[in-house]
Parts: structure tokens; sequence; C-alpha cells
């Protein structure tokens, strides 16, 4: 196997800003009628807003114009009326704001559904090579902590740019209605703020997307570590693991701070320049105030609308710190989404059915890597109901022919044939469905036991789910649990024993029901007694099938009908174990350093 050298640690740039947005558009398309009402109710709160000031500036009005002629020629009813009309707009502005919050959030969690089920969906039709070459931690990052990323920023900021920009635009327009040579003074400030976010923009980009890559490399090595956490505290390893998470953690804190740190200083610059504008208001409203050209009630509409044309742009600032962390997040989401997926089946590919386990291998050659060679020019052949067995030392290449058979990889050259075609003439699924599997790894999810054991066939009856068991020799354990075949195994089968697990796996192949099975070191984890047993149960059930067995105790495999004896990928000798025995070779030295 390739060595999984890709970390997460790559210092990713955003390639194509405009890109990503459109592919996250797609995802908000889909509820483009739902955004579409939100918009206007937004739209609807933005202009009750706006009138807010609007009332407020003509209530002082009346109530300067009737000061001037005495404190008792103030129009109270119209005061009140106005006070009362800025309240009502006020207050239902805020009703449909907080219902536009609540919906848009509801909206970015089915997005993040829907980009989780096609990220998905997209791993499982990956290759093999990929799940090699990529360490689980940073997919699993890009599953969870990237689409939260992008879909908390479609939840809040989509309708808050929208209505800032609509809060902007209507603040802008009324005060040029109020008095356009107040606008001059601080006019200035529009393009000093864009101009700063845009450098600001150029900067942070980058720095959001190492954040995102070095979350995903912490969270490789957390999950690195956590799967191996007996074999740490076995060799006292526990310090050295700290020490090294503190390098993986720093840098990712480090990373954070970097984007957030610079991110942070928008908002409070955006401020300033705004402060600054709301200063030249001042001194210029003054001045036009003393001239005759506006009234009191016009400034102070004036400036509560610049507080409202400033407010949502240092909201806008905060937001692109969100948004520029969010099209980091995407672009990696996206990047996975673009990943090259298994090639597809031949055109006019059949379906493999009632295969009698005819295998064939012709010449093939195979490296995982370009100028790395991992077997060459082998060559083989499986009859219907044999036995193959495959030896060698640790990378020989026995795992590698596994994965060519079943199609995991394809040969570089020469072919393999079942029931005398081409594998690559069938459809993937159904050639690996005439498979079944048994690995050192074992495998078996949260669920019942029956539920693991019936995995691979559909409408499994208890008769077969029991009788599979029995053969397996792990129905006598079940009945000592105390719900038998309904007992839950937790994740990962941390409530029983490896043995148990790697007998589960086995009746569950034996359920299976395929014309062919692959085992590798299915029974490492048994005792001898139960090797014995398991091994007895494995021939019977496998009459008529062609099996391949994977194994490094030789002992297992002394009845084989053919033995290919594999070093540096060249299949150096085979035969039945009288005939290598016999010829004192490679399979004699390996059985001699086993049993000496």
């Amino acid at each position: 196997m390739p060595g999984r050298g890709d970390r997460g640690g790559k210092k990713e740039r955003p390639k194509d800003v405009r890109g990503a947005l459109r592919r996250i558009l797609s995802y908000l398309m889909r509820y483009r009628l739902a955004i579409l009402l939100l918009a206007v109710l937004a739209v609807l709160s933005n202009i009750g807003n706006l009138l807010g000031p609007r009332f407020a500036g003509t209530a002082i009005g009346i109530a300067k114009a009737g000061y001037r002629e005495g404190p008792g020629h103030v129009d109270m009813a119209a005061v009140r009326h106005y006070a009362l009309l800025m309240l009502l707009v006020y207050g239902g502005s805020n009703v449909l704001t907080f219902l536009v919050n609540i919906s848009m959030t509801r909206v970015g969690r089915q997005v993040a559904e829907n980009m989780r089920r096609d990220v998905f969906a997209k791993l499982m039709a990956m290759p093999a090579e990929y799940f090699d070459r990529n360490q689980a931690g940073d997919i699993i990052s890009r599953v969870s902590y990237d689409i939260d990323v992008v879909c908390t920023s479609l939840s809040s900021d989509v309708i808050q740019i929208l209505t800032s920009t609509i809060t902007v635009a209507g603040s802008f327009l009324m005060m040029c209605l109020i008095s356009p040579a107040l606008v001059l003074f601080m006019l200035f400030t529009i393009p000093v703020s864009v101009l700063f976010t845009r450098a600001m923009g150029r900067r942070t980009r980058p720095l959001y997307a190492k954040r995102s890559a070095a979350y995903g490399e912490m969270n490789g090595f957390a999950e690195e570590m956590f799967t191996g956490q007996k074999t740490i505290l076995a060799y006292a390893h526990e310090e050295e693991v700290c020490r090294r998470f503190s390098g993986v953690n720093r840098k990712a804190a480090e990373a954070y701070r970097d984007a957030d740190g610079l991110g942070m200083t928008m908002g409070p610059t955006i401020g300033m320049i705004s402060n600054f504008g709301l200063s030249a208001i001042g001194m210029g409203g003054a001045l036009l105030y003393m001239g005759g050209f506006v009234g009191l009630g016009q400034i102070s509409s004036f400036v509560l609308y610049s507080r409202k044309f400033s407010g949502p742009i240092n909201e806008i600032s905060n937001i692109i710190n969100e948004i520029f962390s969010a099209l980091a997040a995407s672009e990696r989401i996206f990047r996975l989404l673009d990943e090259t997926e298994e090639t597809a089946d031949l055109p006019g590919a059949c379906e493999l059915t009632d295969c009698s386990g005819h295998v064939e291998a012709e010449h093939i050659s195979f490296g995982y890597l370009p100028g790395v060679t991992v077997l060459r020019d082998l060559s083989m052949e499986a009859l219907p109901g044999q036995t193959i067995a495959i030896v060698g030392h640790t990378g020989a290449g026995k795992t590698t022919l596994i994965n060519l058979l079943m199609r995991f990889y394809d040969p570089q050259s020469g072919r393999i044939l079942v029931d005398g075609r081409p594998q690559m003439e069938y459809t993937r699924r159904s050639l690996r469905r005439s498979y079944a599997m048994v690995l050192q790894d074992t495998w078996v999810f949260r669920g019942t036991i029956f539920d693991n054991i019936a995995y691979g066939k559909e409408n499994a009856t208890e008769e077969e789910v029991v009788a599979a068991a029995r053969a397996a020799r792990i129905h006598n354990y079940i009945m000592t649990l105390p719900q038998g075949y309904r007992t839950v195994i937790t994740e990962d089968g941390g409530n029983i024993s490896k043995g148990q697990k790697q007998l589960l796996t086995i009746a569950r192949a034996m359920l299976y029901g395929t014309s062919m099975l692959i085992l590798d070191e299915a029974t490492s984890n048994v005792d001898t007694a139960t090797e014995r047993q398991v091994q007895k149960a494995i021939r019977s059930l496998m009459q008529g099938r062609t099996c391949f067995v994977i194994a490094h105790r030789l002992s297992t495999i002394q009845n084989a009908d053919h033995i290919l004896v594999m070093d540096h990928g060249d299949v150096v000798e085979q035969g039945t174990h009288d005939q290598l025995m016999a010829a004192r070779g490679t399979y004699y030295k390996l059985y001699a350093s086993q049993f000496a």
C-alpha cells in the first residue's frame, strides 16, 4: 500500500473565489422560493428601519417649531403620532428580522445536510487509492468542520449582506434627499472603506485557507492517536505523543490567530473611518445650520441615517471575514467533490452472475507509485473450488494481488480473467459481490449482532444467521449474552473481544454465499483450538468455491490446493505443500523458520 502522504497540512490557497461562490449559490438555489420570500421580508424590515429616523426627525422638527412660539405651543399630538409610528416600524422590523434569521438558519441546516449527503456519496464513489493517500481525520474534517463553517456563514451572512446592502443604499438615498451638502462631508469615507476592505481581503483569504488545512491536520493526528491508544500506552509513549500534539495544536492555534487576528482589525478600522465621517458631519452640519441651510430636525435625521449607513458597513467588514473563512472551507469541500471517481464501467459491461470461480491472472504488472513496481509479470490460475494460498514475506505483494482481484486497483499491464472473461468487462459491483472477504483488520458497526452477521445478505432469516454463526463457532458465545442475537455492539465492537469480532466477520462471509472467498489472516485473532474448528468449518463451506487465502502462519494452508510463494512482486514458487517442501526452496525456508 502506498503511504499516507497527504496529512492535510498543505498551505492551501483559494484559487477560484467566483467559482466557489457560484457553487455555494447552486446549493442555495434549491430553496430559491423560500430565499426570495425571506429576501422580501428582509427588505420590508429594512424599509421600516429606514422610516424610523425620518419619523424621529419630523417629530423633532415639530417640537422645535412649536417651542419657538412658546412651550405651550408644541403640538404634542403630532409628536406622539410620529413617535408611535417610529415605535411601530422599529417593532415590526425587529419581528420580521427575527423570523428571517430563524428561517435562514433552517435553510442553512438544510444546505448543510445536502452538502454532506453529496460529499458522503462522493466518498463512496472514490477509489481505494484516495483513502490510501489521504488521512481519515482530514476527510472527516471536511465532512464536519468545513461544511459547518460554510453553512454557518450561509445561515447568517447571506441575509445579513442583503439587509445591510439595502440599509446602506436606502440610508444614502435618504441622506441625499435631506441634504446633499452634508453628504459631501462624509463621502470620502466610502472609497476609503472599500479600498481597505479589498486590501484586507487579499491578505486574509490565504490565512483562512491555511487555518482550515491546519485543523484538518490536527483532526487527522488526533484520529490516528486515538485509534492507536493501546499501543501508545503499551510503549509508554504518552509524553512523546503529547509533545507531538502540542506542535500540531500550536500550528492550528497560530493559523487561527493569524487569520482571526488580522481579520478582527477590519471592524475597528472601518468603525474608525466611519467616526471620522461622523465628525465631519457634525462640523459640516453646524456650519450649514448657522448659515440657515438646514434645520435641526434635518440634522438629527441625517445623523441617524449616517449611523445606519456606517453601521452595516462595519457589519459587512466583519461578515467578510466569515465569508473568507467559508470560501476557504468550501474550496476544500469542492476540491474533494472534484476528485476523480473510480473509472466508470466499460460501455456494455455485463453483470457477473452464476460465477463458477475460475480466476486467471496473465502477466500482470502493477505499482502504486510511478516507477515503483510492486507486482511484475505475475501469472496464476485458480480453478473453480480450489483453495489458493498466497504466502511470502511482508511487502511481497500478497495484499496487492487481492486489491487487483477485487478491482480496488487495475493492473498497468496484463489482465485478470474471471470465468474466461476479462474482469474489466464485468461491472465492478457484480464482480465485488462475487467475493466475500474476511480481513485481518476486522470491521463491525454499531448495531445488533444479527445485523452485523446479515450485513451482506438482504432479508436474511434468523435460521440462516444462526446457521452461519454455528459454522463460525460463535453461536454458543452469542447465546451467553443477555439479549442473544439482539445484543447491540458498540461502535467498532468495543464491547467484544478481537477474536469474537473476527468470528462475527467469518460468519458474515459464510452467510454471504458467494462463489469466491478472500481470507486475509482470517484466524489471526482466535486461539489455536478455535482456529482448528474455524478452519474445518471454512473448508466444509468452501466446497465448490474458489478461496484465496493470505497466510503468514503456514500451518493454516498445508491443505491448500495450490500455494503461490511471492517475493518482491514475483511468484518465485508455486505448487502444493508437499511439492514445495520437496523442492527445498523459498517455501521450505519459510516453513523451516516457523517450525525450527
